[in-house]
């Protein structure tokens, strides 16, 4: 009977401390507000992404590890963007291939135009 007695007061303190976290919460309200399912991306929209971004990005730890969807997005972003500058990179580097081969001479010097006399 003892026991049972402690039971039902342990109970009944529980609830009273639980009502009283709810009701008197603090300043936010009687509850804080649910952090959102997925939090906004960690790298910048109006440039684009670069090492000091890739070094300092951290994700959010989630119950099993990250979250799939934050790393997911995040990879894509930087797969994106590797890609349009990896399409870039020959871009240029085909244009100045371009640019070399019609810089270079394409009549060799012959001989016997004047001045090449003495070079032999």
């Amino acid at each position: 009977m003892v026991m049972f007695l402690f039971l039902v007061v342990a109970l009944a303190v529980v609830v009273a401390a639980v009502t009283l976290a709810v009701v008197g919460g603090g300043e936010s309200g009687p509850l804080p507000e649910v952090a959102p399912e997925r939090l906004r991306d960690p790298l910048p929209e109006d440039r684009p992404v670069d090492r000091a971004d890739l070094e300092s990005l951290r994700f959010p730890v989630a119950p099993r590890g990250y979250r799939m969807a934050d790393v997911d997005d995040a990879l894509g972003r930087v797969a994106a963007e590797l890609a349009e500058r990896d399409a870039r990179i020959a871009d240029l580097e085909s244009a100045l291939a371009g640019a070399r081969a019609a810089a270079a001479p394409t009549v060799p010097a012959r001989p016997d135009e004047p001045g090449q006399e003495g070079r032999r």
